[in-house]
């Protein structure tokens, strides 16, 4: 009966996946995700679906409002997280270890250990979550071999200057999902490209934290300001830039 439960459930979790579709490249904002309200937090489903290197990728964002209860600790069995704080200031607690994070802070949680996040400022805490599955074999020994999970603040990194404006690297690293997970925060001061158009085998996302900004993917232009985020699937051409001489900042990441 055990393994028949079992089958079924397996058969179950593979039709599941068989009805998600890939996430399609393209800007994704903001405004034009309905807001779920609960008691004392909301929250936004932004994208789900497949995409070559993830069986499963999932992202919201909640916001959880001034005196909330935290979130229920818990863990994942099989899924792994990247959480960005958008305003607010939240502890958090993994595996019993917490830390204070602002704006433009960074989760990477591994798999299978218990967390938990709290809004202890004094306004909303708003954070987006991704959530994500491998194609390939979950590996924790790898993930935690590369250093475990890590909650990073923005002023505790090196921002380094360029002629275009700067940049802020956060990890490059394997994870427990990923062979490689790279995550940093670039500034332009000025109108114009970031960098030539390029492209790459990982999967990346552009996360826009101030200003505005054009991207184009493969071909075709999209606009996206403080909020949204473009998708870029592997391999396509791509390239992004500041509209405006007012500086703009946004997280690149990116995964394969």
């Amino acid at each position: 009966m055990k393994i028949a439960l079992t089958t079924v459930l397996c058969f179950s979790s593979l039709s599941i996946f068989a009805q998600l579709e890939a996430v399609k490249s393209g800007v994704y904002r903001w405004k034009d995700h309905p807001v779920r309200v609960s008691e004392d937090r909301e929250s936004r489903k932004i994208l789900e679906g497949t995409s070559p290197h993830f069986e499963y990728l999932e992202i919201h964002a909640t916001t959880q409002f001034a005196g909330a209860k935290p979130s229920t600790a818990h863990a994942n069995e099989d899924i792994e997280e990247v959480l960005i704080i958008k305003e607010g200031t939240v502890k958090v607690t993994i595996e019993g270890v917490s830390t204070i994070l602002g704006p433009a802070g960074v989760i990477l949680l591994m798999p299978q250990q218990m967390h938990s996040l709290e809004n202890v400022g004094d306004g909303p805490l708003t954070y987006y979550v991704m959530r994500y599955r491998s194609k390939k074999p979950m590996n924790l020994e790898r993930g935690s071999t590369a250093g475990g999970s890590l909650m990073l603040n923005a002023d505790s990194l090196t921002f380094k200057a360029s002629a275009r404006g700067g940049s802020r690297a956060y990890f490059d690293r394997a994870t427990a999902m990923c062979e490689r997970f790279e995550m940093h925060v670039t500034q332009l001061d000025h109108k114009g490209p970031s960098h030539q158009p390029h492209a790459h085998v990982e999967t990346e996302i552009i996360l826009i934290l101030s200003g505005d900004t054009k991207m184009m993917i493969d071909g075709r232009e999209y606009e996206a300001t403080v909020g949204d985020f473009y998708f870029i699937e592997s391999e396509l051409p791509h390239g992004v830039s500041n509209s405006t001489d007012a500086p703009c900042s946004y997280f690149a990441f990116k995964w394969n």
